[in-house]
């Protein structure tokens, strides 16, 4: 299997967070992980970083940030120029789908969890 290097935007240290599962998941799976959250933590020894630092090469980025929270970052994640961004269930936002269409970025609405868990990442 292929490591995608993944950038989490909405990362969480809380156990009980969807983000911080998908954390835990992306690096059993073998995968590079980068994360960014309100506030800074470590989930799985990934750093949560609580800026939106410049990064290259990422094959993926899983939202787990509401569609309103969303807008502050969609210059951020149209620059990264990511092959792929992933609305889990609740971040579903068509204003977005059509920027990063216009920007040939690929958007699924999906959740990481059932990605990783039946090797469809």
């Amino acid at each position: 299997m292929k490591n995608k290097k993944t950038l989490v935007l909405g990362a969480s240290a809380k156990p009980e967070k969807y983000a911080y599962k998908a954390i835990t998941l992306l690096v059993e799976k073998g995968h590079s992980v980068l994360a960014i959250g309100q506030n800074a933590g470590e989930v799985a020894g990934i750093k949560i970083q609580t800026k939106a630092i410049p990064l290259k090469n990422i094959d993926t980025i899983t939202l787990y940030l509401n569609p309103a929270s969303q807008k502050d970052y969609y210059n951020y994640i149209v620059d990264t120029k990511p092959k792929r961004v992933l609305f889990n269930p609740g971040t579903e936002n068509p204003e977005f789908y059509q920027l990063l269409e216009l920007n040939n970025i690929k958007s699924e609405v999906a959740c990481t969890l059932v990605l990783l868990t039946t090797n469809r990442y």
